[in-house]
């Protein structure tokens, strides 16, 4: 019995050697060296210019040497493109994996070049590297040689203008006749606002209606109420309708009980529209009103002969800089948003960014006004 439980010790002794030796890590360490710089390649032209209509067309490729990070993974290269050649500000272009060579159409290549500041319509030097990494964290970055080239970028306009059309307000149904626009709102693209005088003209049902379009000069698109006509009864509130936005007929007409000051608007995003009285009497009644700043010289606006308070310019030379609205009581009025906004007074300045001619409107009711580039 004694020997049994020597032998039992001793066959313990060794399974437990053998347990802890095989619990050792015997992987192999995986190491990576620091690659050296790949090299971008000289490309075959220097001038780019940028088509605004065919966006989705190639704009350059650029090629590179593979780098060499002594392991078979996977290498990610990063296209960085710069205003600058010591690359101060550098903006990401286009990222690929495992491939030494990228094609960026126009699009991408002029909002890059938007991105890092450059003017648009001039030209422009342009500097662009690839970095290449390692994994998910870009780990071990390495930057190629820089190259540079000329661009030529478009400025593309992104908001979507409306007008009043209707014997309910100043070009009653003429379709072209300087037609009121709709204030942008300036925290939504999709939510407009106008607020000022509407008329019920000769008082009957068909009087005092109006609706929205989309293009002066042109019926469709259109925007009202989802009734038809002759069923559209007056509401404050309520869906919209559009051709050929929801439906192929023409909507329905908004409309005003009675003469006075409205505040209408209309979200394109939710399809609904308001139509509430304003209280205009203790409005100020300025009898001058003037743009002024670094984007213009000081031009007098007109002001409406059907609603007072809306002031326009029809074409107006801007250049990038600071606008504001200067009344004849020496008051400014300003905000803080490009091409629409709400201005108040002593506010900042309204920036222009790009150059253009522009129709300009202020309402200085609710101190909104929009700036609608006519060639962008």
């Amino acid at each position: 019995m004694k020997n049994l439980k020597n032998i039992s010790i001793l066959a313990f002794v060794v399974s437990m050697f053998s347990l802890l030796n095989s619990c050792e890590d015997t992987t192999d360490t995986f190491e990576v060296a620091v690659t050296a710089p790949i090299t971008l390649a000289d490309l075959t032209i220097n001038t780019i210019e940028l088509d605004p209509v065919n966006t989705n067309n190639a704009a350059l490729t650029l090629n590179w040497t593979e780098a060499d990070y002594k392991q078979p993974a996977s290498v990610n290269y990063s296209i960085e493109i710069s205003a600058d050649e010591s690359f101060t500000n550098p903006v990401k272009a286009a990222t690929v994996n495992g491939k030494n060579t990228v094609t960026l159409s126009v699009s991408e290549l002029n909002s890059a070049a938007g991105t890092i500041g450059l003017p648009p319509f001039a030209w422009n030097t342009l500097y662009t590297r690839v970095t290449s990494s390692l994994g998910t964290q870009n780990g071990l970055p390495v930057a190629s040689n820089s190259i540079s080239f000329s661009v030529y970028p478009y400025f593309n306009y992104p908001f979507n203008d409306f007008y009043l059309v209707g014997n309910g307000v100043s070009s009653g149904w003429n379709n072209n006749s300087n037609n009121h626009p709709l204030f942008r709102d300036q925290g939504n693209a999709n939510l407009y606002h106008y607020t000022g005088f509407f008329t019920k003209g000769g008082g009957g049902f068909d009087d005092g209606r109006f609706k929205i379009l989309e293009s002066r000069g042109l019926w469709q698109p259109q925007w009202g109420v989802t009734d038809n006509e002759g069923d559209d009864v007056l509401k404050e509130a309520g869906d919209i309708a559009g051709n050929p936005g929801t439906q192929s007929g023409d909507p329905g007409r908004f409309g005003v009980p009675v003469d006075g000051y409205y505040m209408f608007t209309i979200n394109f995003s939710s399809k609904t529209y308001t139509i509430i009285p304003y209280d205009a009497s203790a409005a100020t009644n300025f009898t001058s009103m003037s743009i002024q700043g670094t984007a213009t010289t000081t031009t007098a606006m007109n002001q409406s002969s059907f609603n007072g308070h809306i002031w326009y310019l029809n074409s107006v030379r801007l250049i990038p800089g600071d606008l504001q609205f200067l009344t004849n009581t020496g008051s400014v009025w300003a905000g803080t948003t490009a091409f629409s906004g709400q201005a108040t007074e002593n506010g900042e300045n309204i920036p222009v960014v790009v150059e253009d001619d522009y129709e300009v409107w202020f309402n200085d009711l609710d101190g909104r006004y929009i700036l609608i580039p006519l060639n962008l």
